[in-house]
């Protein structure tokens, strides 16, 4: 878990309900790394039963939802709606330096509720987290902004981190589908439908299935990334939190759900023009990327040419080639499915 936060973006954040203000960048950050240790001592005692956030209509928050906001230079647009948001990508966790801190809608952050925050999905909003990596997926409620650091497309708190089995190494491969009130997906048996593109486990048991897949070779491009940072918010009108045991509890890990994905790619581009994917291929080819192809499929009625690099085995390579790319002037890679 490398989260990092901004100590105030209060002046962003602030603009949420005046779309016609002036956009202000965030303040200088004060950047605060949190060590990787365990939990404080204020575990709730029904922690190990903590249930998924449950999707309920609420208002728009006051706080958090500026038409757009910068950070370390980088200008986000936050999504007029949720509605049909689906994203792969890597996630990450955040705890005991942040907890009891402000959000970005202005509430106390729960490391040990089941919230996470994201950079453009209007706040609240409703998400589904699968790990791709081992099945287990958990519904969380989105209430603040982040991360900004490298390519993470979510911050988890350490409840759901560790609901997702993903408190160890820090990081996991994940799918986030935004979710509504009465939303079929939000049924415990889940369908494909409900799902996408994840196969289903029958029946959903089991031990995590590692991927198999042979690493990448991608040019040795060192993975330094920026320090990042978040909006922060303030208080909610939720009850105080139990306080227990001076030992944190183990978390049980979410029921697997779905089948871990086996094959994770990098897509490097898409394309309508099958030349235009063949010469981004040559080009990653004669960089050094040695598992390079090009597929193509139809979508409404026209061809799509994808260039994707992998598969890939674990997130730290999926780093590199992310890093990697970038330099070399692809900026919108992604993770994706076989």
């Amino acid at each position: 878990m490398k989260t990092y936060r901004l100590a105030s973006i209060a002046v962003v954040a602030g603009l949420a309900g005046c779309a016609s203000a002036p956009q202000v960048s965030a303040p200088p950050p004060k950047v605060q790394v949190p060590p990787r240790s365990t939990p404080p001592a204020a575990a709730p005692a029904h922690l190990l039963d903590v249930p998924d956030a449950t999707p309920r209509i609420e208002p728009r928050a006051i706080y958090g939802n500026p038409p757009s906001y910068e950070v370390f230079g980088k200008r986000y647009y936050v999504m007029a709606s949720s509605v049909g948001y689906v994203e792969r990508g890597v996630a990450s966790w955040y705890g005991p330096g942040f907890h009891q801190e402000l959000t970005s809608v202005r509430e106390p952050y729960d490391m040990y509720g089941m919230t996470a925050a994201h950079k453009t999905l209007p706040l609240p909003a409703y998400v589904r987290v699968t790990n791709l990596q081992n099945g287990r997926s958990c519904v969380v409620r989105v209430n603040d902004r982040g991360p900004f650091v490298g390519n993470r497309i979510i911050d988890l708190s350490y409840t759901a981190a560790a609901k997702l089995d993903m408190l160890r190494d820090g990081t996991a491969m994940v799918e986030v589908r935004a979710l509504q009130p009465l939303d079929p997906a939000l049924d415990t048996h889940l369908t494909v439908a409900s799902v996408g593109a994840l196969p289903l486990a029958s029946p959903p048991t089991a031990a995590p299935v590692a991927l198999t897949s042979a690493p990448v070779v991608s040019p040795a491009v060192p993975l330094t990334p920026p320090p990042t940072a978040a909006p922060v918010a303030a208080p909610l009108t939720s009850e105080p939190i139990a306080t227990a045991a001076a030992v944190p509890p183990v978390i049980k890990p979410a029921p697997v759900t779905s089948a871990p994905v086996r094959t994770l790619f990098v897509q490097a581009g898409a394309f309508a023009a099958p030349d235009n994917a063949q010469r981004l291929a040559d080009k990653l080819r004669a960089a050094g990327y040695t598992q390079v192809f090009v597929r193509d499929d139809l979508i409404a009625g026209r061809k799509l040419y994808r260039v994707r690099i992998g598969p890939i085995p674990d997130v730290p390579e999926f780093d590199r080639i992310v890093a990697a790319l970038e330099q070399q002037g692809v900026r919108d890679a992604h993770l994706a499915l076989d």
